[in-house]
């Protein structure tokens, strides 16, 4: 079943965002205004946010957001940009806090609450061939095109009834929410990854557990007992089970925190753990390592813009002709160089390239690898701390607005060498964390992509919507 055509604004307007003035924010508050640059391809972010007071919050409360409202970017780069930001659509997901809208940020309002399902808009508005027609009809130039409320409105929308817009919103809402669910998943995995580097290699809490143990006069036992604790996450009650439960996990456990001393010495860095030794990074890490690629060889490619904030996953890889850029192979770790990308985070883990197969990128990145029998992820994990971030921000040098780390400083940093049997222990951790956020997010680009495919074939009566919802009578 096709149907007839009509547009958005038959349905719903836009409502646009308040004009606060730049006297009305703060730095900390309680009540954050969005603005464009918080609205996301399907989501709002809520970093970088400027606040406003109660008083103005309440007066101007209609622009406050609701669970389920769809935003949209009304002020960005134009179509022949090379990222269009004009048109991007975010909707407010659930247990999100609530914002206020500023200007330049438009938001859906439909005229009947029974006439169409606003999760069908938001599906409408966020497909490829919306976003398409969105900036071909903005105005101004490519870095600061605009859409007006009124070109919104016009975007071609199906007419359909209201029960065919809930059932098509819920299968592609079905599929947004299994991603969310998998980046979530991925968020905590590398929580857990970073925490335990932290816990290991910086705050030494297996050592000092063990150390605490014995200074109140307790026994190696249990000491070894207490560190296992710390190492595990689990008390000791738990450990009683799960070694009933699970004995070779429990013998691995055993044989992790025997690697750990019961003792620490001074060094340069304060106190570390006994027989620890001081060295350079570059003991521990190869940096911009020689990887050979032909110029004018295709091959993949990493731009800084599709470069992860957080997370390791790069977005977007395409393929594109060599011409001058940084080399990389898997088990490289990439960290941006250049301000404000390396303050912002831009950092990734190369694992999206085929079996010896050479990509490139931009010429601020830094590559990192760990030397010959060392996990590859600790490349990844240290390029992450914050000590690391700290230092490398603090070095970076050139005229304003164009600073940039060097790799050789970097390269000579003063670091502990870390021992190596507890190095590989963390890099079963850590590896394993790498590979499980891979397939999640390889899983999600197949999600998305079924996602961004379904809605056209639905409208068109290419794919039949009581096929789909068979399964739900």
């Amino acid at each position: 079943m096709s149907f007839d055509w009509t547009t958005l604004g038959e349905y719903a307007r836009v409502q646009g965002g308040f004009a606060y003035k730049s006297s009305d924010f703060q730095d900390v508050g309680f009540c954050p205004v969005l603005k464009i640059k918080n609205i996301r391809f399907g989501n709002v972010s809520y970093e970088d946010t400027l606040f406003i007071d109660e008083k103005i919050a309440k007066e101007t409360s209609n622009y406050a957001t609701e669970e389920g409202d769809i935003l949209i970017s009304m002020t960005g780069s134009g179509p022949n940009a090379p990222q269009s930001l004009v048109g991007r659509v975010a909707r407010v997901w659930k247990n999100e806090p609530k914002a206020w809208i500023n200007q330049r940020v438009g938001r859906i309002v439909l005229k009947g609450s029974k006439e169409i399902h606003p999760d069908f808009l938001f599906y409408l508005l966020s497909v490829p061939q919306s976003q398409s027609y969105l900036v071909s009809n903005s105005s101004g130039s490519a870095n600061q095109a605009n859409i007006s409320g009124k070109t919104i409105e016009s975007l071609p929308c199906p007419k359909l009834t209201y029960d065919d817009s809930v059932a098509i919103a819920r299968i592609l809402k079905s599929l947004d929410e299994k991603i969310i669910i998998n980046t979530q998943i991925n968020h905590t995995l590398e929580q857990i990854a970073q925490a335990i580097f932290k816990s290991w290699f910086v705050d030494f809490d297996p050592v000092k557990v063990k150390m605490a143990v014995l200074d109140s006069s307790g026994t190696k036992e249990e000491a070894e007992r207490a560190a296992m604790c710390v190492i595990s996450g689990k008390d000791d009650e738990v450990l009683k089970r799960f070694k009933k439960e699970n004995p070779k996990a429990y013998t691995d456990l055993e044989q992790t925190t025997a690697l750990f001393p019961s003792a620490m010495q001074d060094s340069e860095f304060g106190e570390i753990p006994e027989g620890w030794e001081i060295g350079k990074l570059s003991d521990l890490i190869e940096f911009n390592p020689t990887r050979t690629l032909k110029k004018g060889t295709v091959a993949p490619y990493l731009d800084m813009k599709n470069m992860p904030t957080s997370g390791h996953l790069a977005d977007n890889v395409i393929l594109r002709e060599m011409n001058s850029g940084t080399k990389f192979i898997n088990g490289d770790t990439l960290l941006a160089r250049i301000t404000p990308c390396l303050e912002n985070g831009k950092t990734a883990y190369v694992d999206f390239l085929k079996d010896n197969e050479v990509g490139w990128g931009s010429t601020e990145y830094i590559v990192m690898r760990p030397h010959e029998n060392i996990p590859k992820s600790l490349g990844y994990f240290i390029a992450r701390n914050s000590t690391f971030r700290m230092f490398a921000i603090k070095t970076m040098t050139g005229s304003s607005g164009r600073q940039r780390a060097d790799s050789s400083i970097l390269a000579n940093l003063p670091w502990l060498k870390y021992p190596m049997d507890i190095l590989n222990e963390f890099g079963k951790i850590a590896d394993k964390t790498l590979i499980k956020a891979k397939s999640h997010g390889d899983e999600n680009k197949v999600l998305t992509q079924l996602r961004d495919t379904l809605l056209p074939k639905l409208i068109s009566g290419e794919i039949e919507l009581e096929c789909l919802t068979e399964n739900d009578k």
